[in-house]
């Protein structure tokens, strides 16, 4: 067998490939491997983007076109099991975790409001978030209908099993 210089071994004298796994990509894995055992303290609640970050940071921001919804969807069950109150505080989120409590910001007004995600949605492509009609009404976002808004986790909620 040749060594990776290229010279016969010894004992067979035939000649086959050997892949050296270079060092420093070794290190790497297994630096990777021991930072992501080290954070699982931290509450993991799907294998996405927003889990990673928690993981990472334990916190969650992001910024992006937000929405409302109003009487139409009055009285009917959220993805939380609760009855949709228009008036009430809440939001819809793909992916943030049932009962998490986050902070809205209007980006063009500073008006902001505290609200928990009750909800799955938008479905409309380009949106990050659907507010009540009272949330939306506290950060001025009823005549215009959508905003630009900043989204910030100020308090993790559900279970893994609430958020399959």
């Amino acid at each position: 067998m040749r060594t990776s210089s290229g010279q016969k071994h010894r004992r067979s004298g035939r000649v086959t490939a050997i892949r050296l796994i270079p060092v420093r990509g070794l290190l790497t894995l297994l630096l990777v491997v021991s930072l992501v055992q080290g954070c699982t303290s931290m509450p993991v609640y799907r294998r996405d983007s927003v889990s990673i970050l928690v993981e990472q940071h334990g916190r969650y921001a992001e910024t992006g076109w937000a929405s409302y919804y109003g009487s139409e969807f009055a009285g009917r069950s959220t993805s939380s099991g609760d009855v949709y109150d228009m008036h009430a505080l809440t939001a819809a989120h793909r992916r943030l975790p049932l009962g998490t409590v986050a902070r809205v910001t209007n980006i063009s007004n500073s008006r902001s409001v505290t609200v928990i995600i009750n909800d799955r949605g938008p479905f409309k492509r380009g949106r990050i978030l659907d507010l009540s009609y009272g949330a939306a009404k506290v950060i001025g976002m009823i005549g215009p209908g959508t905003a630009k808004v900043r989204l910030e986790v100020i308090t993790w909620g559900g279970t893994e099993e609430q958020n399959k």
